[in-house]
């Protein structure tokens, strides 16, 4: 960290440095050279440490059409960095800090983030298209001819160098491992925080968990620091059941093998008459419906974790009027700034499981074949550094 703590020089200039940019929809990200522009008001320009790739980051390289579909662009939004500088009226960040930048905003002062009722940010969270929160379309990058480089999701972590508004930013322990709190940023935290604000899982539960990819395996995780009773993974990779045995999973379906049976009967017989809790973490309509009734008539609580808007989800209205629930889960539930510093915290007394999230580890000029890794299903987590040899 000594060459960003002396970089004081540079607070004020463009910084040139090498980025991954997805320049045209499934085509392999081209690492160039770019020019990072200084921060402004209340934004934070960080040198990034490591970074990560989720499902969401490959559905964005391959959108070729509709207002979220913009290139060239650098995708990429599970982090963790240090602050190199910052803009006036930033007075919680320093340099030096070692931060996480997140895509769901965290404003401190709008009605909802005062309120213990949910996460939303209703100062910031329905815009979903600028390049930079509080400057619309503005961008910070810039190519070698001077054109303008398209953000994501108000992180854009796949460069050596960021600017993250603050209302993205949340300050982190040192003692962490950055790349065990890169994996906060995003999947982890949205699955632990699902377990745990918005189902709110009670000792002794049963819990169905509908893919095991990072989300729903963290789910597992934060049922079993919640001291759930039964906790059910159902996936069509059966490689994910031995993996699933180290969150906590005690029982696994494989919806191939059901024959004639639906998977709803499936657990509603492991689980005796249906479970308490419910999560659909793949974004499949019919998927949500089998979670929805594979829950406890009366007080079963389905949590939707995908997304599909292109595909509306039918449920029981039966199902409905005898007192099941179904609601859906932004980040978990989770307020960045208030609710990571507690998971890391709880990483740091060795409750929390984040070293089995990782199965890959790169180089960032290597950023495709992680990618690559995540399309095939070979990879959870693949951690990218920077410069790290």
């Amino acid at each position: 960290m000594d060459k960003i703590l002396s970089s004081s020089s540079q607070e004020r200039k463009p910084i040139r440095c090498k980025a991954a940019i997805c320049r045209k929809a499934g085509e392999a990200l081209v690492i160039e050279e770019i020019h990072v522009y200084p921060p402004q008001a209340y934004e934070v320009r960080i040198k990034i440490i490591c970074t990560t790739l989720c499902h969401t980051d490959l559905a964005f390289s391959k959108y070729d059409s509709g207002p979220l579909a913009r290139f060239p662009r650098i995708l990429g939004h599970e982090a963790v960095g240090v602050v190199e500088s910052t803009g006036e009226h930033v007075d919680t960040f320093k340099q030096g800090d070692v931060v996480l930048p997140v895509f769901h905003p965290h404003c401190e002062e709008c009605r909802d983030c005062k309120s213990s009722k949910g996460n939303w940010c209703s100062r910031f969270a329905e815009d979903l298209t600028s390049n930079t929160r509080r400057y619309g379309m503005a961008s910070r990058f810039k190519d070698t001819m001077g054109e303008d480089i398209h953000h994501f999701f108000f992180v854009s972590s796949f460069t050596e160098y960021t600017v993250v508004d603050i209302a993205h930013l949340v300050k982190i322990s040192p003692e962490i491992p950055v790349d065990r709190a890169v994996l906060l940023s995003c999947g982890v935290s949205t699955g632990i925080g699902a377990a745990w604000k918005t189902a709110d899982i009670e000792e002794g539960s049963t819990v169905a968990v509908f893919g095991l990819g990072a989300v729903g395996l963290a789910v597992g995780e934060g049922a079993r620091l919640r001291r759930a009773a039964q906790i059910i993974g159902i996936d069509i990779n059966p490689d994910k059941f031995a993996l699933g045995k180290k969150f906590g999973f005690t029982d696994f379906v494989n919806p191939t093998l059901c024959g004639d049976k639906k998977i709803s009967e499936v657990i509603k017989e492991i689980a005796r008459g249906g479970v308490d809790y419910s999560f659909e973490c793949v974004g499949i309509a019919s998927v949500l419906s089998e979670a929805f009734i594979s829950t406890r008539t009366g007080t079963g609580k389905t949590v939707a974790l995908g997304i599909n808007p292109a595909a509306p989800a039918e449920l029981d209205s039966f199902g409905l009027f005898r007192g099941k629930h179904v609601c859906g889960s932004l980040f978990g539930g989770l307020k960045p700034k208030l609710d990571i510093p507690i998971l890391v915290d709880r990483y740091l007394k060795k409750e929390l499981n984040l070293d089995s999230f990782i199965t890959h580890e790169l180089q960032f000029e290597d950023i495709n074949k992680a990618f690559d890794l995540l399309e095939k299903g070979k990879s959870l987590r693949c951690i990218l550094w920077m410069d790290k040899k």
